[in-house]
């Protein structure tokens, strides 16, 4: 989280993790606004409007709003109504929401909103920050809150804290809405509750374990596809490494902002999936362990390759059939 051009944004999720629907309820309202064309119509966001249009409390609709930003659904115009920002949809927001997979169906939509959401600081750093840069396999949501604490305290005391105002317990509730976005829900029985509180419960990334602690599942991850891991890697590689030629296993799978990282992915597993991206890439990309490397190299420019055509094998299934 060093980087000076991002700024660091800790709660706005209102305390409620991202529930299902939720995403597609918020794309399908800012694409009604933008068919209208009537400036003085009311924002789909705004607390009158929201409670009405999406029949929920005014704190919901702000979360609403929260989660389909930082999931990169919807993005600001850069204009506004009263005191709230325009919003449109992003190409991420019109690929699944707009007809490919709208009620996130497939898991590579997960995936994709999973990647956005973590990927990068700023709006969710919190989600960031216990993926990328906090190192306990196995911990618990008064641990991660503390140790997140001890990290913005870091940054505050070299300048790189935008909002200097953040509190200790607003970094509470931050850890707590972490471990309910990803963490299956049970009942006093033990048993699994009926209905997942947050869609993205469903990858299986953090398990409960016995006496409140929680335990990161890094490993393989089965349901992710080989198209959404090549996306992630040339993004990772743009946004990081754009000069570079070839790129480590180690990086990949351990730097902040990585594929690895995001994922959970074990250095066996990510082995697995580079030896087929020369497949998934058009030859792109190219796994090499000659000479004691392991890397991966570019055949091409990085903005000469197409991240978002990668998707288009997953997509087109659904488009076709619908």
């Amino acid at each position: 989280m060093d980087r000076d051009d991002i700024k660091l944004q800790v709660a706005g999720h209102e305390t409620f993790p991202c529930r299902y629907g939720w995403l597609k309820k918020s794309y399908d309202a800012v694409c009604e606004e933008l068919a209208v064309e009537d400036e003085q119509q009311q924002h789909a966001f705004s607390p009158n409007a929201g409670i009405g249009k999406f029949g929920v409390g005014k704190n919901m609709v702000a979360s609403m709003r929260h989660w389909s930003l930082a999931c990169g659904v919807l993005v600001p115009q850069g204009e506004r109504v009263g005191r709230l920002e325009l919003l449109e949809p992003t190409a991420l927001g019109h690929r699944i929401f707009g007809g490919g997979d709208p009620y996130l169906e497939l898991p590579a939509s997960l995936w994709l909103l999973h990647w956005r959401l973590v990927a990068s600081p700023g709006r969710a750093t919190t989600w960031y920050y216990s993926f990328n840069e906090f190192n306990d396999a196995i911990f618990t949501k008064d641990t991660l809150a503390a140790r997140l604490w001890a990290r913005l305290e870091e940054l505050r005391e070299v300048g790189r804290l935008a909002n200097s105002r953040i509190a200790k317990n607003t970094v509470d509730r931050d850890a707590e809405c972490f471990v309910r976005t990803y963490v299956t829900k049970t009942s006093r029985r033990g048993t699994i509750e009926d209905g997942l509180e947050s869609p993205f419960a469903e990858l299986g990334l953090i398990a409960s374990m016995a006496g409140g602690a929680l335990q990161f599942r890094r490993g393989p991850k089965p349901s992710l596809p080989d198209e959404v891991f090549a996306f992630a890697l040339v993004e990772f590689w743009r946004s990081q490494f754009s000069t570079r030629g070839s790129l480590s296993l180690e990086t990949i799978a351990h730097d902040p902002g990585s594929p690895g990282r995001a994922f959970l992915l074990d250095e066996d597993s990510l082995v697995e999936r580079l030896e087929r991206i020369e497949e998934f890439t058009s030859a792109s990309l190219v796994w090499d362990e000659g000479g004691g490397l392991r890397q991966v190299s570019r055949r091409k420019e990085l903005d000469r390759i197409d991240a978002d055509g990668l998707l288009n094998p997953l997509f087109d299934i659904l488009e076709k059939a619908a």
